[in-house]
């Protein structure tokens, strides 16, 4: 398996079928991948959207994905100049097909693409409370220099 950036962390969920449908545990206090988390919420992209590139540097609010519907690429670049894995890239492909709960850490820059035919939907379960007086979020438009990645955007997909 590739190296991960440091302090990512990957917990694989279990789906539970059965003929009424199915049920996945998605959060639990008693998992190592979090000590807890502040809020949840969801978003909803469509295919082929980027939604890129973020990053939380003033308080380092981690970020726990998940897709349940979909799939979705998501990428982490490593800019922290403390980190051991300083100019790392990683992708990962989670959603229905790869039940993940991702662990992100704030200083990195992140994002995602909806990859496939259906909508993505993401939930959040970020370590700290969002502030709307005073974010704590940068953003960088997918195309950016500042980001060794190159998302092979369609013309009209350039922003998300």
């Amino acid at each position: 398996m590739k190296k991960t950036i440091e302090g990512i962390a990957i917990r694989k969920l279990k789906k539970n079928v059965d003929e009424r449908g199915v049920l996945c545990e998605i959060v639990r206090r008693d998992w190592s991948i979090f000590k807890a988390f502040a809020m949840a919420y969801f978003s909803i992209t469509y295919p082929g959207v980027v939604r890129a590139w973020h990053c939380h540097p003033k308080r380092r609010q981690e970020d726990f994905f998940c897709v349940v519907q979909g799939m979705a690429k998501l990428v982490v670049y490593d800019q922290r100049e403390h980190s051991s894995t300083r100019g790392m890239i990683n992708e990962f492909f989670i959603g229905e097909d790869n039940m993940i709960l991702l662990k992100i850490p704030g200083e990195c820059w992140h994002g995602f693409q909806a990859i496939g035919t259906k909508p993505v939907i993401l939930i959040n379960f970020p370590s700290e409370l969002y502030d709307y007086d005073d974010p704590d979020e940068e953003r960088l438009p997918p195309d950016t220099d500042k980001i060794p990645y190159n998302w092979r955007l369609i013309p009209w997909l350039k922003h998300g």
